[in-house]
């Protein structure tokens, strides 16, 4: 029963360090292009965006 509390605890940890990496580049790209990029905070979420930003990687 140890075992068993150990890996779900384990697996909860794991899952909350991928969740707030997530949250903190959500802000991190809201910050870095609505504040510093002088454009709305919420345009980070618009799938043109990233199509732009992809064809940069290309």
């Amino acid at each position: 029963m140890n075992l068993n509390r150990y890996i779900l605890t384990s697996l909860m940890k794991i899952l909350l360090v991928i969740l707030g990496a997530i949250l903190l580049f959500l802000a991190g790209t809201m910050i870095g292009y609505g504040i510093i990029g002088d454009g709305s905070p919420f345009k980070v979420f618009s799938p043109s965006l990233w199509n732009h930003i992809l064809d940069f990687m290309k």
